[in-house]
């Protein structure tokens, strides 16, 4: 039985990135750079599905 693997693709512009998993990857709150459009995004991934996590900006936390 073979894994099937996938490039991810960057949420921003939709280009691929220089990363491949497979569908048994789970990764968490993993900074994804896109070399298309010089982005850094925090993800996570799980079965291919890609959410993009939102974190509060520091400068509005009181």
């Amino acid at each position: 039985m073979e894994l099937k693997t996938e490039w991810v693709k960057c949420p921003v512009c939709g280009n691929k990135t220089r990363n491949k998993v497979r569908e048994d990857t789970v990764l968490k709150q993993f900074p994804l750079f896109c070399p298309k459009c010089k982005k850094e995004t925090l993800v996570d991934i799980s079965k291919f599905m890609i959410t993009i996590v939102k974190e509060p900006d520091a400068k509005t936390q009181s």
